[in-house]
């Protein structure tokens, strides 16, 4: 948005953080927030009195209710209803993957009109396959504690690690002190986050990227994985079909049998499989794609 327009951001929690917001919101031209979040219904609310045009971009979490996961912001009674009222006013509202969409609709209880779906873009002069690929797993996960760990299907991974020691399996974005807690298989190994472009190196390695998530938007990750040429094995819940399609191998969620026997297939596969991955996110989620769009968007909006 910087190459078009002055860009103002404020990212923070708290008190000062909405009075920021607040004191922002009447110099700008328009409200454009990441999550529907509390923070978002406070300034879709100002913007609405000021007759500022809102944007919310809708990510995951913020459509998600799941008791038995404990995951999402529906679950705070109090939270739903700005969250509830932010989707409602918002003069347009993003969503990455179409599944988010639904959600949206059937949590807020609306008709959606305002939703527009906008996949994510990835800059696949960066993110490309470079030398032979190594019979590794690699999943890449931020995750703190053990309801996260459930989430992207961690627990899940460990299992298959188990039952396939001939494979090699790495991990990163596992908050080392969880991760000692942890009983797995000496043939898995759990790497700390670190910088989204510093992945790059592990991408090209990894014949095989698995995402076993238990909920997903459109993952980041996976993305670049099939860029760099990894072949995709997931968990076949939203963002993660959307990616994959048909160039890799969707698994029903929480499947340790389908998730073991899915790496086991992936990993027989001819090393150029993953080429059919990456034509596929080439084709589909362009970052110059994204760019014109919300582009049109904005300036239709401050029209």
């Amino acid at each position: 948005m910087s190459k078009r327009y002055r860009v103002n951001k404020q990212i923070g929690h708290g008190v000062f953080n909405i009075l920021k917001i607040v004191l922002k919101v009447f110099h700008s031209d328009l409200i454009f927030c990441w999550f529907a979040s509390v923070y978002a219904s406070i300034a879709v609310a100002l913007g609405k009195f000021l007759g500022i045009k809102s944007i919310i971009v809708v990510g995951g979490v913020d459509v998600a209710k799941d008791k038995n996961l404990g995951y999402g912001i529906w679950l705070n009674p109090w939270k739903a209803k700005l969250v509830r009222y932010a989707l409602h006013n918002a003069d347009r509202v993003l969503v990455v993957d179409p599944s988010l969409g639904d959600d949206a609709i059937s949590l807020a209880e609306y008709d959606g009109k305002n939703i527009t779906y906008l996949p994510t873009g990835y800059d696949s002069s960066f993110w490309k396959p470079l030398g032979e690929k190594e019979r590794l797993v690699l999943t890449v996960a931020v995750v703190h504690d053990i309801k996260r760990l459930k989430l992207k299907g961690i627990d899940l991974l460990i299992q298959a690690a188990e039952k396939l020691p001939e494979l090699q399996f790495l991990v990163i974005g596992v908050n080392s002190k969880l991760a000692s807690s942890l009983k797995y298989p000496s043939n898995m190994t759990f790497h700390e986050p670190i910088a989204r472009d510093d992945l790059l190196p592990y991408y090209r390695q990894a014949k095989v990227y698995c995402q076993p998530s238990l909920r997903e938007g459109l993952p980041n990750t996976l993305c670049e994985a099939m860029l760099c040429g990894c072949i995709p094995v997931a968990s076949e819940v939203g963002g993660n079909t959307t990616a994959i399609g048909d160039t890799g191998i969707l698994i029903p969620p929480n499947d340790v049998d389908a998730l073991t026997a899915a790496l086991k297939h992936a990993m027989k596969l001819p090393d150029n499989s993953g080429a059919k991955a990456r034509a596929r996110v080439v084709a589909l989620f362009p970052k110059q794609k994204r760019e014109i769009e919300l582009h049109r968007i904005i300036d239709e909006l401050m029209r």
